[in-house]
């Protein structure tokens, strides 16, 4: 079929427009994603705490206080970190888990294990198992809002699925043996092992991801949970009389020098 000349430049000109649009939205759309990966997703991700955070714990009360060499003074955690003595790693050398006391303790003689302790101090939704209604000690189950990630985790208790979550001591046990606590009372030590303030639930892998690091090489994924995380490391190395690297000084004062009102963890 022939078109004449009015309706070929009719033609064209729907075309030139049509182009024009796709080329349009071509570039909105790709603006859109540009700005998602470079300036939305990753500066909500980036995000950080601008105010002191609050103790992940449900029941505090259910633990009681175990007696540190020193009380935790009620401060800036900005203020307390500069009271820390700053100096190198001691060796490891003599290091192993028994040097803080058996692994969990009844420290605090409530009649139940430091673990369970925690769990049920940290846990929404606590069910118990049926040998231990009435104490209440054995947690079979519960809900724990995750610190180090941010996400939510159903506890059940099971061989396997028990790994789900973890106990974390915030200052490593390790860390603690290069950083002074050779230098405590083996009563002291394991007080340290078993002290709330030192103790939470966490998220299993994440708990391995940290290992025995210190806040110089991790730190949780959950940004806005990391003031109060530094503040409770601070917290307990002041409390047993341990110091800190030059590199974990200056890692914790960068993330307290987002969150200046960040005070310390008490129990």
């Amino acid at each position: 079929m022939s078109l004449n000349w009015r309706t070929y430049r009719r033609r064209q000109r729907r075309s030139l427009f049509a182009a024009i649009a796709v080329s349009v939205f071509a570039a909105v759309l790709m603006g859109t994603i540009i700005w998602f990966f470079v300036a939305g997703q990753f500066a909500v991700a980036d995000a950080q705490s601008t105010g002191p955070e609050t103790a992940p714990v449900r029941d505090a009360a259910f633990m009681k206080e175990v007696t540190p060499p020193r009380a935790i003074q009620d401060a800036s955690a900005t203020e307390v970190l500069a009271l820390l003595e700053v100096k190198g790693r001691a060796p490891s050398t003599g290091y192993n888990r028994e040097n803080f006391g058996q692994a969990w303790l009844d420290v605090d003689r409530n009649g139940c294990d430091t673990r369970n302790d925690v769990l049920r101090r940290d846990f929404l939704n606590v069910s118990f198992t049926k040998s231990s209604l009435t104490s209440k000690c054995q947690v079979a189950s519960g809900l724990l809002s995750d610190p180090y990630t941010g996400t939510t985790i159903f506890f059940e208790r099971g061989s396997q699925s028990s790994k789900s979550v973890q106990i974390d001591h915030v200052v490593a046990l390790s860390d603690a043996w290069q950083t002074g606590a050779q230098l405590l009372t083996p009563g002291q030590r394991a007080s340290l092992a078993n002290d709330p303030v030192n103790l939470i639930a966490v998220d299993g892998p994440a708990n391995q991801e940290k290992s025995a690091s210190d806040a110089a090489s991790w730190l949780p994924s959950n940004k806005r949970f990391r003031c109060h995380y530094v503040a409770r490391q601070i917290s307990v190395k002041f409390a047993y009389h341990l110091w800190v690297t030059p590199a974990e000084h200056d890692a914790m004062a960068a993330v307290l020098n987002k969150c200046p009102a960040q005070r310390t963890v008490h129990p």
